[in-house]
């Protein structure tokens, strides 16, 4: 007898279909000898948490992925936990590794994230899952908190100062070698990967293995062992020495552009594969050969021909391309490397509004978006707005002005008239200053415990979201513990 299986061609294959979270446990209930409380602050965030909009925003993003995950597939990790597993992460900077093991490890971090007996989900899982949340998903998130706050009376947005720091992006020192070295590896890397589906092609246009070769050769090996020489030969002086280096860089850059070559020819083979995995190779190859070419052209200008090529036109990495030359001139640390970051700060040490910038633009040019920000979330002007030199301008003090701000504390950088140091003086401006002052300590804060430390999270937005997602826990921490501080 034959057993018939009828499959219908209509039907969808199943993948994961998002769930809402586990059923509850009572952990206490399991272990009553124990006396498993959370802390004063951590119980209080556990119930700013349970806020539906911060749940149904990271469900929508976790669904956008497949919006068929919402109704069918196996079962994922639910989203309450994966929400509250990020939080705890920022909230202790630990990485996604760290996050799994402490979690799984502890009876209280175990029911804060509602994963009762369930198993931690893998660290690589969290990142997937983090991945789909957008940066504009988080400030949404973001500018909902901040109302929390009000609502919560932990702010009533009367003062307002304004500051920027500089996060760093997870890079090493970009030296042209090195981003030379990087590129051929990139390359090299994705060219292998399309050996298979190159072969076949190249069989029947040129009917030979060795062609294949040929056009998949991997000069990652060449290009490390320049990079070295170049390395060594900086460390030392003397007109040999610059010469050997001189002719390192000929011949590193002489590899480059054979592996850009051979790049552009390979994916003209792959474009003729209409093979899913090809369609990816294609898009990687897409992604990185004009940045490649992009550091093939700034080396050659700035090592072979002496010219000085622009900050804004250096390519400092090749997988955070928007990393940015930031020159601040601050003590220890002349250069930075990484995206200028502009803080607004309410009273209560709620931050109101967080930028991302590009480059390393004026301070002077925040203030107006600073201030009408402020009217849209409070629906009024700050009675108080103080920043520092770096902000002040005679436009800057005219536009506080009008749109309502009673005590515009800008001081003026340089020799000031007499008139405006007896400006200056006066009892409410040197309040204003104290004022402004904290807005030092509150980045010190942030960075010291993580929130803006030194960015780990990869990607083209994953800076946009590191700092998403730390002003989000600093400003769910600093809510729970001055609610947890009234009780």
């Amino acid at each position: 007898m034959e057993l018939t299986v009828t499959i219908d061609p209509h039907a969808e294959a199943l993948g994961v279909m998002i769930r809402d979270r586990y059923e509850p446990l009572d952990l206490f209930a399991l272990v009553p000898q124990l006396q498993l409380a959370f802390e004063p602050e951590l119980a209080e965030l556990d119930t700013l948490l349970e806020v539906d909009v911060l749940f149904q925003a990271v469900k929508a993003e976790m669904a956008r992925r497949a919006p068929n995950s919402l109704r069918r597939g196996r079962h994922s990790t639910p989203v309450e936990v994966v929400l509250r597993m990020l939080v705890v992460r920022r909230l202790y900077d630990w990485s996604y590794a760290d996050t799994e093991r402490f979690v799984g490890d502890s009876l209280v971090l175990r029911r804060f994230c509602r994963l009762y007996l369930e198993r931690a989900p893998d660290g690589t899982t969290l990142i997937r899952w983090a991945k789909l949340v957008r940066p504009e998903t988080l400030e949404q998130l973001h500018v909902h908190v901040v109302r929390l706050a009000c609502d919560l009376r932990v702010t009533r947005g009367f003062k307002l100062r304004t500051d920027g720091t500089v996060v760093e992006a997870a890079i090493r020192y970009p030296r042209d070698s090195g981003l030379l070295a990087d590129g051929v590896r990139v390359l090299g890397r994705v060219v292998r990967r399309a050996t298979d589906l190159v072969g076949g092609v190249g069989a029947v246009v040129g009917g030979a293995g060795a062609a294949t070769a040929a056009l998949c050769r991997d000069r990652t090996r060449s290009a490390t062992r320049l990079a070295r020489a170049i390395g060594e030969t900086a460390r030392q002086r003397g007109e040999a020495a610059a010469a050997a280096r001189q002719t390192a860089y000929r011949k590193l850059l002489a590899v480059a552009r054979a592996s850009l070559r051979q790049a552009v020819a390979v994916r003209g083979h792959l474009v003729a594969t209409a093979e899913r995995a090809a369609q990816r190779l294609v898009g990687q190859l897409d992604r990185f050969v004009p940045l490649v070419a992009r550091v093939v052209d700034q080396t050659q200008r700035r090592v072979l021909r002496g010219e000085a090529v622009p900050a804004g036109e250096k390519l400092l990495s090749l997988f955070a391309p928007r990393t940015a030359v930031i020159r601040r001139g601050k003590a220890g640390k002349a250069t930075e490397f990484g995206r200028k970051v502009w803080l607004d700060e309410t009273d209560g040490g709620i931050i109101s509004r967080y930028a991302v910038l590009g480059g390393n633009p004026p301070d002077a040019d925040h203030l107006t978006p600073a201030l009408a920000h402020h009217r849209r979330l409070f629906g009024r002007p700050p009675r108080v707005v103080a920043a520092d030199r770096g902000v002040y301008s005679p436009e800057n003090e005219r536009a506080a002005q009008q749109a309502g701000v009673d005590q515009v504390a800008l001081p003026k950088p340089g020799r000031c008239t007499s008139d405006r140091r007896r400006h200056e003086r006066q009892a409410w401006f040197r309040r204003a200053m104290r004022f402004r002052a904290g807005a030092e300590g509150r980045i010190s804060v942030c960075k010291r415990r993580g929130y803006l430390g030194r960015c780990r999270d990869t990607g083209e937005d994953g800076l946009e979201r590191w700092v998403g997602w730390g002003i989000l826990t600093a400003n769910l921490s600093t809510i729970a513990r001055s609610v947890a501080a009234r009780a």
